[in-house]
């Protein structure tokens, strides 16, 4: 390194007092992300479960299902959306932004700068646009890399900087959610759209959605037929822009989480710098009421039949806020209880943890060979509660096989790639 970086790295470090303010070793800083990563990774499995096995809408929308959802009345969605869809990605996104700040202050210690940071989020992108085009379009890593190089433009603000724009951007996008999306449903399902004056409104978006599930059906046959070939070659052609679309829908969250997950770290959040017992507290209040709002929002749902444009504005409009209490909530409890979790199973969860990243894409191939026509070819074939069944069977997959790997190597398959793509240099794997 030279002196000219090493002073690079010095002036772009924040002064002492917007560092992490609790004294806990770096492994233990670690450790306990490494269980909140483990368990959202575990998680996001069975929020994207549906979208693996049934049409992407089929996620939102119970009757865009090709074949009988196996869930009368709807329980089942309702307690997925309470317990699992949003809040596992929230999570993520939260410890996301840790990620960031702790690879910088690794990276300053070493005299590197930002520009390291910068070169790894662009191969995050890369690998999130292959995950995109050639195994399963509901990728999440392309617009992370996205609105990771906003944070990491943000990264020597001071920690009120961070968390007060995180919050103040949060809000904002609460208020923007709910005005897009409710407005179609009170079209379709209110007085309001059976009036006369709003029947091409209403024309207008009956058309809209038929649209949207049309659009479907290309790569859904081609997924079921196992013709590879073309499901690829539609996804370059026809769904090319869709990454770029999914980070400016999702925007309002991803970043001010980002944001959010930074400043909680530098305030010593997940190592230690709050009482248990306020972890604890406020902890069991945001999953409290977080829950209850999404209760509310998901009985609104089965009583309006689970329309189409009303899935829509709860997934989307509605619960944004009631899940940021729930995120918040999950983390603490996550931060608090994770000491005690040195089980067998707790092990485990922080092994898999260790290697999210080779986790997160990796179940996404298994699903393919679950799936798609040329492997197993249950893509549309299994219910709401076989597919948890699937779900189920993945944990033990991703449970078995971690702690055993890095018992034996240093990092996840995936984890050594991107450490020695960002490094440009070989680092040994196994121990």
């Amino acid at each position: 390194m030279s002196d000219a970086a090493s002073a690079q790295a010095k002036q772009e470090m924040p002064g002492k007092a917007q560092l992490a303010v609790a004294p806990v070793p770096l492994g233990e800083r670690i450790a306990a992300l490494d269980f909140i990563r483990g368990f959202a990774v575990l998680g996001i499995l069975a929020a994207n479960i549906v979208g693996y096995g049934q049409p992407f809408d089929a996620y939102m929308y119970p009757s865009a299902f090709q074949t009988d959802p196996g869930d009368p009345g709807g329980w089942m969605w309702i307690a997925q959306f309470i317990l699992i869809d949003g809040k596992m990605r929230g999570l993520f996104t939260l410890l996301f932004g840790a990620g960031l700040y702790l690879f910088m202050e690794k990276a300053w210690a070493r005299g590197a700068t930002r520009k390291l940071q910068a070169w790894r989020l662009l191969i995050l992108m890369i690998f999130g646009m292959v995950h995109f085009f050639f195994i399963w379009p509901g990728d999440i890593l392309f617009y992370y890399a996205l609105f990771g190089f906003v944070a990491l433009a943000c990264i020597r603000w001071s920690i009120k900087a961070q968390l007060g724009l995180g919050l103040a951007g949060y809000m904002g996008g609460v208020l923007f959610y709910a005005a897009a999306m409710s407005m179609p449903w009170v079209v379709m399902s209110g007085a309001l759209g059976d009036s006369s004056e709003m029947a091409d409104a209403r024309a207008g978006l009956e058309s809209g959605m038929q649209e949207t599930l049309a659009r479907g059906e290309v790569p859904n046959a081609a997924i079921a037929a196992g013709d590879y070939g073309t499901l690829v070659m539609h996804r370059l052609t026809e769904q090319w822009s869709e990454p770029l679309t999914n980070a400016l829908l999702f925007g309002f969250e991803t970043l001010p989480l980002m944001l959010l997950g930074m400043a909680l770290y530098r305030m010593g959040f997940f190592s230690g710098g709050f009482a248990r017992s306020k972890l604890l507290l406020w902890g069991w209040v945001g999953v409290l009421l977080g829950g209850l709002a999404h209760l509310a929002i998901g009985l609104a749902m089965q009583a309006d039949g689970f329309s189409y444009y009303g899935t829509l504005a709860a997934f989307v409009g509605w619960s944004p806020l009631p899940r940021l209490w729930m995120v918040l909530g999950l983390a603490a409890l996550l931060v608090a209880y994770a000491p005690s979790a040195t089980g067998w199973l707790g092990d485990r969860v922080r092994a898999a943890g260790r290697a999210a990243f080779t986790n997160y894409l990796g179940t996404s191939i298994v699903m393919m060979f679950v799936f798609h026509g040329w492997a197993l070819g249950l893509f549309g074939e299994l219910n709401r509660p076989q597919l948890y069944i699937v779900v189920a069977l993945t944990w033990v997959l991703m449970l078995a096989w971690s702690k055993p790997w890095l018992d034996r190597y240093r990092y996840g398959p995936l984890e050594w790639l991107w450490r020695c793509l960002t490094y440009r240099q070989m680092f040994p794997l196994k121990k």
